[in-house]
């Protein structure tokens, strides 16, 4: 090698470390040092608690509304709720996709939050004046469905609430987790508790949608049940624009879809060429992906190797400019990683989708369920049918307390992870307690079905059957259970291992799962409706047989679960090469998920 090459060299890798300074000195003025850390948490979780008031006080009690306000058949009011579920859960995939490509998260959230609360708005006026509804009916009398102009207002404004929701779910768990630096162990450790004490504060504001404001809507009317959300959702704008100077933000490092179709393009017309037999060889450019690596950089893994051949130089390019390539036809190995980190997380991705087809049901059939058991307290008060997700919310705070306290601290003695155990340990434990929960309900509704036969009942929808609500509380409570360990898990399990340029996009992943789950619900629903020619799914449960449908998702989880075991068993973990001040980056590599 020529002195000239030498100098060469020399002087783009001190370039290369300038930048690198001044990355971090950037980031120490801006970043995890002087803003964000854990006094950010305080306006982020109380935002979130009063969005999520706002969000399930009328999304839990929503099945009510069609039903006992615009009188929609029960079937079409199920798949009208899991549908604007199905959508809400959709959305954030457009959210992501503009928060990490220009807009960044923190006014994402807020535009969203703005959209969010004229949805609110517009829903509030429509449960207000009299002319946006069908007029009320009594007793035996025939009840008038809502016409096509009142449904369409009602489809607006819930349309605006889905948008609205797009941008806030998959931004603000990123954005909380964003405000602690992953390359201080001691923050680090805080990153998996956020996600602990986001959803425990999530599950804390339903559980007062779930009573107050449920008690409010089934008692005093819809116009105080819908505008107290409204007001939560404002304060909720509020609290966390005030806070505006103190959080982390980080920059929007562009499209993230455009960089994994750049992967997939240039692999495929380098299809055809030898595949290098050292992985050193491959084309890598840590100036070039400064902006999407800031924390540190994806390591070359042996799964996938055909996309590599995006990264092979050709000697063409070898004798062109390296430091601004055609990344149409040639990207670096940290590009074609994060290409290869979202594949692999995929299958394990997939899982999640049954489990909320199986939760789904407590808004919908379970609630139906309820409301024809006797729910008195006293003599004098029962329990909204609303408000009997109170019980799968307690289950999950309850959960959410023990499994910080009591089962991290026992598991840490065994495995040595910090946090207890893997998320894909987590994740399994979800989904083996949800199967339980749907095969109680089965045999719950049989036992209903009993009393309402033998006190000659069957054919009287409306009347109340003399058997405790209580019956229904195991089905509940294990389905908050496996929320607790599934949700959570399947949060935490995207969030780290996808790129970190990705992380609102990886989040948004989780609420895809959500929305897919609502909407297999309505497959579901519509297919064994039609299959079974109403027999199993009627609007009178006491003739249904609602046991078999609840019995076919308990076959469907087991059959998921084995599934989940399978690509658990093969999942290679993601190893990325942190960035550290002060330290060799060379020495320092983390295999996220173990430590």
């Amino acid at each position: 090698m020529t002195a000239e090459k030498k100098e060469e060299i020399h002087l783009k890798h001190q370039m290369t470390e300038k930048k690198e300074e001044r990355k971090m000195e950037k980031k120490e003025s801006h970043g995890g040092y002087k803003k964000g850390g854990i006094r950010t948490m305080p306006f982020i979780f109380s935002s979130e608690v009063c969005e999520r008031l706002a969000m399930s006080g009328f999304g839990i009690n929503m099945l009510s509304y069609l039903t006992q306000q615009l009188y929609l058949p029960l079937t079409k009011a199920a798949n009208t709720l899991t549908n604007f579920t199905g959508t809400a859960s959709l959305t954030p995939l457009l959210g992501a996709f503009i928060a990490d490509s220009f807009a960044g998260r923190f006014w994402t959230i807020t535009v969203a939050s703005i959209i969010y609360q004229i949805g609110m708005i517009s829903l509030t006026i429509s449960a207000v004046l009299p002319k946006l509804r069908p007029p009320p009916c009594h007793g035996n009398e025939v009840c008038q469905e809502a016409n096509s102009r009142q449904l369409a207002i009602l489809c607006v404004s819930l349309l605006l609430t889905a948008i609205g929701s797009g941008g806030i779910r998959p931004c603000v768990v990123a954005f909380g987790a964003d405000q602690f630096d992953e390359t201080d162990p001691k923050q680090k450790t805080r990153t998996w508790n956020f996600f602990n004490w986001y959803y425990f504060c999530m599950s804390l504001s339903s559980l007062v949608a779930v009573t107050v404001i449920v008690y409010i809507q089934e008692t005093i009317g819809w116009g105080w049940g819908l505008g107290i959300p409204s007001i939560a959702m404002f304060l909720s704008i509020i609290i966390f624009i005030v806070a505006y100077p103190l959080y982390q933000h980080l920059d929007p490092s562009g499209s993230p879809f455009t960089r994994l179709i750049q992967v997939m393009v240039a692999a495929f017309k380098k299809r055809k060429l030898t595949m290098v037999s050292d992985p050193k060889l491959l084309y890598e450019n840590d100036e070039l992906d400064l902006s999407i690596s800031i924390t540190g950089k994806l390591l070359h893994s042996e799964q996938l190797r055909f996309l590599d051949k995006a990264a092979i130089l050709t000697e063409e390019e070898k004798v062109g400019t390296l430091q601004t390539p055609n990344l149409w036809r040639l990207c670096t190995v940290h590009r074609v990683e994060e290409l290869k980190s979202m594949i692999r997380m995929g299958p394990i991705w997939a899982s999640g989708i049954l489990l909320i087809t199986a939760s789904a049901q407590q808004n919908t059939f379970s609630l139906q369920q309820a409301r024809t058991m006797d729910r008195h307290l006293s003599h004098s008060f029962q329990i909204p049918p609303g408000s009997m997700s109170v019980f799968s919310t307690i289950s999950m705070l309850t959960s959410l307390f023990l499994y910080d306290r009591i089962i991290i601290p026992i598991a840490r003695r065994f495995t040595g992870l910090d946090r207890g155990i893997s998320f894909l340990h987590r994740m399994g434990i979800g989904l083996a307690i949800s199967i339980f929960a749907t095969l109680i309900a089965g045999f719950i509704e049989i036992k209903r079905k009993h009393v309402a036969s033998v006190h000659g009942l069957t054919e009287e929808p409306h009347s109340t059957i003399p058997i405790s609500f209580c019956w229904l509380i195991p089905q509940y409570a294990l389905h908050g259970m496996g929320e607790a360990f599934m949700s959570i898990g399947h949060l935490e399990f995207l969030y780290d291992q996808a790129p970190e340029s990705m992380r609102s996009m990886a989040t948004a992943l989780h609420w895809t799962a959500i929305s897919l789950g609502n909407y297999t619900s309505t497959m579901l629903v519509t297919l064994v409706h039609a299959i079974t020619k109403g027999s199993w799914l009627q609007d009178n449960l006491n003739k249904g047989k609602l046991e078999y449908f609840y019995w076919l998702i308990t076959l469907l989880q087991v059959l998921n679960l084995i599934y989940y075991m399978f690509c658990a068993k093969f999942y290679s973990w993601k190893s990325i090469q942190l960035h550290q001040k002060g330290v060799d980056s060379e020495a320092k590599v983390e295999l996220a998920g173990h430590v």
